[in-house]
């Protein structure tokens, strides 16, 4: 029994099998899914955030580090999530969750704005863009030596080359056009030859010295001067006609175009007849007389009546109020004006002291009536001077005037 040895036998552990959805989901994979979902980069979300890109990516790393501020973390998170149409508070459990974090409140140290000190990082270790805060998809700013082209700065100095000796050709050509050269003479004028350059001294330091004490030549006198230039009278050209005056030539009588016989008995037919078209014309001309006059034409109005006579022309010639034996005289014109009257009753025509009339019937409106002796003699009769009381005052009262 003793020498017999027990061993204990060894229980077999099954491993678990997991499912294809049993897998634990990030929350970074899930916002950077719902990112993708709205087609949005991360310069896109700081753009419409106001949200730095680096935190953005410090939210889907779980790497609360990458900020300032601490007490920023929650409301960072909070919108990002907001944006992506997720909970806010299951996102922001989960952030903390994953990465440790923890609220801080009142004046606690990790409430402060100093970031805490971050272990030693091994240089030689290879680094992993996607668990870093940091923000490779940033382009990195270019040199401003590195943006500057070779070519483009020979380009530069060719052109300031260009535009320097262009200022200095304009510039001599302008002294050359201003300068004044002095060509030497060799003989010296006359006058100053004459003049003494010690008398000349002598005279600059006295002001009364004349022209006689500098030079020795002596000045023209008045008399001189004006007989020099005294105009002087021109000699008038004689004109002698050779044959006689040209306004006593007559070219059908001398000359080679001087008619011949036949041409003669055409010019004295043409002279008989532009003869009897004159007289013709004259005998037109004269003004005749009529023994009598024109026909006369007025409007008489026997009562108050609106009248308005227009033009051929449209023309307003007469508009008013005529009232019991007031009369209008109708001028006679190339066209016959018309009448239009209010109350047609009450106006007649006189043509050479005979009334014709009335315009129409009492009470009625007469529009558009020609006012010619013609018109008015052959639409109207003769007005019955006993049938109108009125009429037969206005006549007779008119005959008082004339007598």
């Amino acid at each position: 029994m003793i020498g017999k040895s027990f061993k204990r036998a060894k229980t077999l552990v099954e491993p678990e099998v997991k499912g294809f959805d049993s897998f634990d989901m990030k929350l970074g994979d899930a916002m950077r899914g719902e990112r993708a979902t709205l087609g949005k980069s991360l310069l896109d979300v700081q753009r419409e955030l106001k949200i730095k890109a680096s935190y953005i990516a410090a939210i889907e790393n779980a790497d609360p580090d990458a900020f300032d501020t601490p007490g920023f973390i929650a409301g960072y998170v909070r919108s990002y999530a907001r944006y992506l149409n997720m909970d806010p508070d299951r996102a922001f459990e989960q952030f903390c969750r994953e990465s440790g974090f923890s609220t801080a409140h009142g004046m606690s140290a990790a409430a402060s704005s100093r970031r805490p000190a971050k272990a030693a990082i091994d240089p030689n270790a290879p680094r992993d863009i996607f668990s870093s805060s940091q923000t490779p998809f940033i382009p990195a700013s270019e040199a401003f030596l590195s943006r500057i082209e070779p070519g483009a700065v020979g380009s530069v100095m060719v052109l300031v080359a260009l535009i320097c000796g262009l200022g200095y050709g304009g510039w001599t050509v302008l002294q050359e056009v201003q300068r004044v050269q002095f060509a030497p003479v060799e003989n010296a004028p006359i006058v100053v030859s004459d003049i003494d350059p010690l008398a000349g001294a002598a005279a600059a330091t006295d002001a009364d010295a004349s022209v006689e004490q500098v030079a020795t030549f002596q000045a023209p006198s008045t008399e001189e001067l004006d007989r020099l230039y005294r105009p002087q009278a021109l000699d008038v050209p004689v004109m002698v006609a050779r044959d006689a005056p040209i306004s006593t030539l007559n070219p059908a009588s001398v000359g080679t175009l001087a008619p011949t016989a036949d041409v003669e008995s055409a010019y004295e037919v043409a002279e008989l007849v532009a003869q009897s078209v004159a007289d013709s014309v004259a005998a037109q001309s004269e003004v005749q007389v009529l023994e009598t006059a024109a026909p006369g034409l007025q409007m008489v109005a026997v009562r108050p009546a609106w009248v308005r006579v227009r033009g051929a022309d449209g023309s307003v010639l007469f508009e008013g109020i005529m009232n019991a034996g007031d009369t209008y005289a109708v001028p006679m014109l190339e066209e016959a004006p018309t009448l239009r009257v209010g109350e047609s009753g009450a106006v007649y025509f006189a043509i050479n002291g005979t009334h014709y009339g009335p315009a129409g019937a009492t009470g009625t409106v007469t529009s558009n009536l020609p006012l010619s002796v013609d018109s008015l003699t052959q639409t109207y009769a003769v007005a019955d001077i006993t049938a109108d009381n009125d009429l037969a005052k206005v006549v007779n009262v008119a005959q008082a005037d004339t007598q």
